[in-house]
């Protein structure tokens, strides 16, 4: 598999999106990118159990969305960065699929490059069973359908490759 280009992001202003179990992908994101990275970490949690807050709170400027609104904005990760005004050259995200297809919708509305890291459920891990198959542009060259493979051309894809 690949992980989040980290190049795209030297001297820009990015967004490190993660929902549930995505976030702990962004604070190891954030660890790894230039110093040079303006980064904007936006986490959407349920409710105020806030794990790894001060862990990313060490690794950029945090914004939290709970759906009760009991920390933060009250909603998701578009609800937090619209009631801050944020903006970002680069958006990476990673988390539950509606947060992702949102995320990329508004990605394309703003022009903003964006990669997601999909969560898919896979069996073998090396690209054969098709299992963990999205939905792509481009032909994959394994099943020569509209299809690409999570485990092997992913799990991060820049998020106007894939269908969610």
């Amino acid at each position: 598999g690949n992980g989040f280009p980290l190049e795209r992001s030297a001297g820009k202003k990015v967004f490190l999106i993660g929902g549930g179990i995505g976030i702990p992908p962004m604070l190891e994101l954030a660890r790894e990118l230039p110093a040079s990275t303006e980064k904007q970490i936006i986490v959407g949690y349920r409710d105020d159990q806030l794990f790894l807050k001060e862990d990313l709170e060490e690794n950029g400027t945090v914004y939290i969305a709970t759906e009760d609104g009991s920390v933060g904005t009250k909603g998701n990760v578009l609800d937090a960065i619209r009631e801050q005004n944020l903006t970002a050259d680069v958006i990476y995200a990673c988390g539950p699929t509606p947060m992702l297809r949102a995320i990329k919708e508004y990605a394309a509305e703003k022009g903003i490059k964006c990669y997601i890291s999909l969560e898919e459920k896979m069996a073998c891990g090396i690209g054969a069973c098709l299992a963990c198959v999205c939905q792509s542009k481009d032909v994959d060259h394994h099943s020569n359908v509209h299809n690409k493979r999570i485990c092997k051309d992913g799990p991060v894809f820049l998020a106007e490759e894939v269908e969610l």
